[in-house]
């Protein structure tokens, strides 16, 4: 057998033309790498569909990262939670030296690459937007309200199709993820709104020069990137209910589906009093079916079940335990 591994494909021409050299070599498999999802979606995936297998590859996950680096649980997150999980942050010692790789990174390898490849001309328009997303995250949005934010600032030639452009843009360069919101009860998608995760947390610490360092929004961004690793696909979940003669929307973080396995998933920085504890299961009381309702929090505890049946576990297990979700 021989082996072929192509990088950074995206960059070569008549791409399909080459590999299509390599279909009837029976004695050779062939590994295709590139740093744009459309790209490889489109001209690789849709034009070998039955021939390819396509494979996601995300920074370093947590586990990943404390065996790598050799730290104490604690410090080993304290670290992850700000650089994220870029392979090579392993080496580096000084946070000077991590925060300039990683702004390196993000201004001439993705926007680079976004600019050049897309032919963006409002460079200044597509950096402020990924400083809002970086700045949201975790927030419903949608690209009629980007756009009406920058037209409330007195950004008026702003189109909704550039928004929408841009945001295609960044998914495809594998920067943020769109995650759609869920109505459980109803069992449909709601299309107004979503939220934007970054697929890694340092990238976005970095655009943002490691300003709002929220961590629960961080905490969230963590948990969705651990939950699309170990095979999930995840969603916003909704669940609709009636107070009187009014309607109220309660939010799961997180529905994640996987084969017939399903998990409800909360974040929460700590469950400190009962009242806290009520307010945060108060969704999953609302969902008829039997899955399992899960919590995670900042606090490392050992895991614990509330009075509703609902897990308590902390982030720390929960990100080191890739069996944690059946604990």
């Amino acid at each position: 057998m021989y082996y072929i591994l192509l990088d950074e494909i995206q960059l070569v021409s008549n791409l399909e033309s080459l590999l299509n050299g390599f279909l009837n070599m029976h004695n050779v498999d062939v590994y295709v790498t590139g740093s744009n999802s459309r790209y490889l979606s489109s001209d690789i995936v849709t034009e070998f569909r039955g021939r390819s297998h396509q494979i996601r590859i995300y920074p370093l996950s947590f586990r990943e990262f404390h065996e790598a680096k050799n730290l104490n649980k604690l410090e080993s997150y304290q670290q992850y939670i700000r650089f994220g999980g870029m392979p090579l942050l392993i080496s580096l010692e000084s946070d000077l030296e991590k925060y300039e790789y990683l702004k390196n990174l993000f201004e001439l390898t993705y926007f680079k690459d976004i600019i050049e490849r897309n032919h963006v001309e409002k460079n200044d328009v597509l950096s402020s937007l990924t400083q809002v997303i970086a700045s949201s995250i975790g927030s419903l949005t949608s690209a009629r309200k980007l756009t009406n934010t920058y037209k409330s600032n007195g950004n008026n030639e702003l189109s909704i199709n550039t928004v929408i452009a841009y945001l295609g843009y960044l998914k495809d360069a594998f920067l943020i993820e769109k995650v759609n919101r869920y109505d459980v009860k109803g069992k449909r998608y709601i299309e107004s709104t979503s939220k934007y995760y970054f697929t890694d947390i340092g990238l976005r610490n970095t655009m943002l020069n490691f300003r709002q360092q929220e961590e629960y929004h961080i905490m969230e961004n963590i948990v969705y990137l651990e939950l699309v690793r170990r095979g999930y696909y995840v969603d916003v979940g909704i669940v609709e209910i009636r107070e009187g003669d009014a309607r109220k929307q309660l939010e799961v973080d997180f529905v994640c589906n996987r084969h017939n396995k399903r998990y409800y998933v909360q974040v929460a920085l700590n469950l400190e009093t009962r009242e806290k504890t009520i307010q945060e299961t108060r969704p999953f009381l609302h969902i008829e079916d039997s899955f399992k309702k899960i919590i995670i929090v900042k606090d490392d505890i050992m895991p614990w079940i509330t009075e509703e049946g609902v897990l308590v576990i902390g982030i720390i297990e929960f990100l080191l335990n890739p069996d944690s979700l059946n604990l």
